[in-house]
Formats: structure tokens, C-alpha cells, sequence
């Protein structure tokens, strides 16, 4: 039974709005309102499949209300996800449409937002911002590239309607699960234009837990569907090998980490068996060379689930971290620290030994082995180097490490602490919690060049700004004087020289016209 005009077609509806709703009674109102108030010409094109919650009354009662705009499409029993936002679809009049979920909700102006973007550009795909998502872009753009947006595979974004048609671009029905990866994947690999609308959270997504940590076994089936239909699409290659990344990441490797420690003996073995299978297949040397230090371990032990438990524990297991002093002594930077993975009540493990090496019982699992440094990274070039660390006086975990500053290049260098075990290397930007008292010495010059170790202004990260490469302005933390005033050593950012050039490092007679002395502190 469907409600609503039969007349929509000539009304010149920018948007169709395309809602299956399944005993979703508790939610719907806002989802609805939150549609109602967009400020577009629209439809709202619900599809209950057979609730019993009072979702269809309550549907009915919209449906009375706003006859222009709101159509039900009743269907007697449940069917999937992708059944009912077919049938939508099939319905739909508008130049775009929109899937929404009957538990979220958009922005007040979300889609006027998003056709804008779509008739600016000629958009075939519009993303919008999904308001609390961890990844994703975070600028807006007119035309995004593949590899930008492919970490949302949602289908909570605008489609050009002709588009869809004319590629056949549909939901797969038989999928239960993962049928909106699959839908997404096919309109990125046709879309001509991709744009993205990230001033401002578009699109409120109330649901719950991922479906794959419920079930991974029956997740790993699924997510091959996605993954096939992108390879019929992009050659191999450069671009498939990132796509595949991003598959092979968070869709695939990731059960092996809590989904694999939830499960059963027997389940953990076939979970480590269809992951094999599907590495067989996809995982290129490309890939390969992509993956970090986790996943990397992940591949060379799926024939050892005993070793996946403890590569799931390191994954798992929180990375403590102190900054407990910095110091010049000569030209070399000293910095000492603790760090340890710690268990489930957030202590580390009593057993470490003093120094750069941690075992014992970690979490609840078998004995984990584990070495603590640092890694210097540049920020620009992602180049790293890792300085010479020595057990600290503190105990268990502690470490002190010399950077020999001379021998770096010029560049902003990101301090990270890093504990490294079984053969994955779990890392953490260091300086955000320190030692009472704990900050950075000021300005050195080492071999004529300028060396300013700062505490970042957001967050108190330690980095070393060798040559000036970072923008004036921001203040820096020292353990007896507080905030002092910008740092005299900094340069003009990127391209200072005007040319767009590799910046020469800031020299002593740089140092004298800005003030600052050669003394060690």
C-alpha cells in the first residue's frame, strides 16, 4: 500500500528522501522532523517493512499531515535493507536522492548544503560530513579523489538519480549485512565528479555496535562482495593497491583484534582461515608494503592463532605514557620518559623489567615481551629516526634518550614513544603528560643552525623545530619560566624563501639579527 501524490513528477522535487523503517517507532519522530525542516523541495519516501511497533500508525499520522510531501510504502512482511531502499528508489522523482536511516537525523540544513555542492560541480556523489566520525575528510571539496573519499562507505550521501539509473546502480537484496559498502563502492567507481561537504556535521548517526564485532565470521563472507565489485571497476595497480588497503585495514585484518579475542577457541580458527583466504587473493605486494607494524605482524602469524591472541592483547592494551624531562647537554637532546602497554585496570604490568624491556603477564593472556624507545618523525617528509635510548632510574619502563641533533635534517620532528612487541610496534606522540615541573629548555644552536624543542599548543605533543620551519606566533612551555613568548627561532612556514624551495636551516648571524643568544641553558 502506498499513501501520497501520484503527482510528483512535475513538481520539480530536488531531493528524494529514502527511509526504510523497520519498528523504529521510537526514533522516527526526530528522524522525520529533521527531514520535514530541510530547506529544499523534497520528498520523504518512507518504507515500513511490516513493523509492529506502532512505526506504521505513526507513519499513517505523518502521511495525513503532509500529503505533499510524505509517502509510505507499506510492505506486509520484513525483507532487507536493500529491498526496502530499492523499492524507494523506484519511487523516487526527485533530480537527487538521499538515504536516510529511520534512526538518524540530518543537519538543519543539511541537504540544501549538499545539492548546492552537487549543482556546483556536477557532482554525481556529494559526501557529507557525518557528525563524531574518527575518520573521514575534514575539508570540504569540489572534486575529491578517489582514495579521499573511499573510508566512507556508507550510503548516507547525495546521488544524482540519472546517474543510478543509468549505471543500474542498485542495492544487492540478497546481502543482509554490508549492502550499503557494496551500493557505495559501485557509484565511487563511476562517479565523474565526487564532491565533499565537511563545513559542518550534515548527517547524525544513532546506531549501534559495528555488525561485523557481533559476528566477524559472518562479516569476512560479506565484505568479499565489496571488495570483488571494486576490482571489476579499477585495474590493477597503484589506485586498486589503495583501495584494497583501506578494505584490507579496517574490514578484514581488524577482526583479528577484539571481534578475535571475543570469540571461541574453534571460531578464532575459522576467522584466521577466511582471513588467509581472502589475503591470498588481495593482498598484493603493493598492499603489503602498506600495512603497519600490527597488521604486517597479523599476516606472518595467521597460521598461529595463539600468536594473533597476542597481537590482539598488544592492539588492545593501553599505551601509558610520561615525559619526565628534556635537557640539552652539549648538542645533543636529552629526554627521559616512561612508557608501558598496561592491563585492563590500567596499571602496568608489576613484572617489567627496569629499562627498555617490558614481560610479564600482560592484560589477562600469555607472557608479552615488549622494547620501549622513541621515533623521531619529520613532519613534512614522514622520514623517522630512531635515537639511542638507554633504561632509565625510575624503574620499570623507564628510558632515557639522546637525540644527536646535529645529524638531523632540517625540518619539524614529532617525538613519539614506541613499544615494540611481538614484532608490531605500537606508537604514541609523547609530552601530553609529564612530570610535574617537566617542560622544554629554550633555543640552541647546534652546528650554526637553530634548535627550538616546543610543547605543541593543543595538546603539549614534543617536537623539535630544527631551522626554523615552524610559523611564528605559537608559545612554548619551559619548567621555570611558564608560557613565554613566541619562539624567536621561528620561521615563515613552508616556502619562506619565496620559492617554494627546501629552507636552508637558520644559522648564527639569523640568530643575531632575531636576538637570540648562542649559551646552552
Amino acid at each position: 500500500m502506498d499513501t501520497g501524490s501520484d503527482q510528483r513528477a512535475d513538481r520539480g522535487i530536488d531531493v528524494s528522501v529514502v527511509v526504510p523503517a523497520y519498528n523504529r517507532r521510537a526514533s522516527l519522530d526526530r528522524c522525520l522532523t529533521s527531514l520535514l525542516v530541510q530547506r529544499v523541495a523534497k520528498e520523504i519516501i518512507v518504507v515500513d517493512g511490516g513493523s509492529r511497533d506502532g512505526t506504521h500508525a505513526l507513519l499513517g499520522l505523518y502521511a495525513a499531515h503532509h500529503p505533499r510531501l510524505i509517502t509510505v510504502i507499506r510492505d506486509a512482511q520484513p525483507g532487507t535493507p536493500g529491498g526496502a531502499r530499492n523499492r524507494g528508489l523506484e519511487r523516487a522523482a526527485g533530480r537527487y536522492v538521499f538515504f536516510c536511516d529511520a534512526g538518524d537525523h540530518l543537519a538543519p540544513d543539511a541537504l540544501a548544503r549538499l545539492v548546492a555542492a552537487a549543482d556546483r560541480n556536477g557532482a554525481d556523489v556529494v559526501v557529507g560530513k557525518v557528525a563524531g566520525a574518527r575518520r573521514g575528510l575534514r575539508e570540504s571539496a569540489d572534486r575529491a579523489s578517489l582514495t579521499a573519499v573511499y573510508d566512507d562507505l556508507s550510503c548516507f550521501k547525495l546521488f544524482r538519480r540519472d546517474f543510478l539509473d543509468r549505471h543500474a546502480i542498485r542495492f544487492d537484496e540478497t546481502q543482509r549485512r554490508g549492502e550499503d559498502m557494496t551500493f557505495a563502492v559501485h557509484a565511487y567507481c563511476h562517479a565523474r565528479v565526487i564532491s565533499v561537504v565537511a563545513d559542518g556535521d550534515c548527517y547524525h548517526a544513532e546506531g549501534g555496535s559495528e555488525a561485523s564485532a557481533r559476528d566477524p565470521l559472518g562479516w569476512l563472507r560479506v565484505v568479499r562482495t565489496p571488495i570483488e565489485v571494486m576490482a571489476r571497476h579499477v585495474p590493477p595497480g597503484a589506485l586498486r593497491d589503495r583501495l584494497l588497503l583501506r578494505h584490507l585495514r579496517r574490514d578484514v585484518l581488524a577482526q583479528l583484534g577484539a571481534p578475535f579475542m571475543a570469540a571461541c577457541e574453534a571460531e578464532r580458527e575459522k576467522i584466521a582461515v577466511e582471513v588467509a583466504d581472502i589475503c591470498g587473493q588481495w593482498l598484493t605486494p603493493g598492499v603489503r608494503a602498506g600495512l603497519d607494524g600490527v597488521d604486517a605482524a597479523r599476516v606472518a602469524a595467521l597460521d598461529d592463532p595463539d600468536r594473533l591472541v597476542r597481537l590482539a592483547l598488544v592492539e588492545a592494551a593501553p599505551l601509558r605514557h610520561r615525559l619526565t624531562g628534556v635537557e640539552w647537554r652539549g648538542d645533543r637532546l636529552v629526554i627521559g620518559g616512561w612508557a608501558a602497554l598496561t592491563g585492563a585496570d590500567g596499571l602496568s604490568d608489576g613484572t617489567a623489567t627496569a629499562g627498555t624491556v617490558l614481560t610479564g603477564p600482560a592484560l589477562t593472556g600469555p607472557a608479552l615481551t615488549g622494547t620501549v624507545g622513541l621515533v623521531l618523525r619529520e613532519r613534512m617528509s614522514r622520514q623517522e629516526r630512531v635515537p639511542f635510548v638507554t633504561p632509565g632510574e625510575a624503574g620499570a619502563g623507564s628510558f632515557t634518550a639522546v637525540l644527536d641533533v646535529a645529524a638531523l635534517p632540517a625540518g619539524v620532528w614529532d617525538v613519539h614513544v614506541a613499544v615494540e612487541c611481538e614484532g608490531a610496534r605500537r606508537l604514541a606522540r609523547l609530552g601530553s603528560r609529564r612530570e610535574p615541573g617537566a617542560g622544554v629548555p629554550p633555543a640552541h644552536l647546534v652546528s650554526g643552525v637553530v634548535a627550538v624543542p616546543f610543547l605543541s599548543r593543543s595538546h603539549g605533543h614534543l617536537g623539535l623545530d630544527l631551522g626554523g620551519a615552524r610559523r611564528p606566533g605559537p608559545r612554548r612551555r619551559t619548567a621555570d619560566a611558564g608560557v613565554v613568548a613566541g619562539q624567536a627561532a621561528a620561521g615563515r612556514g613552508p616556502g619562506a624563501d619565496g620559492r617554494g624551495g627546501r629552507r636552508r636551516g637558520r644559522t648564527a648571524p639569523d640568530l643575531a639579527r632575531a636576538g637570540v643568544g648562542a649559551g646552552t641553558p
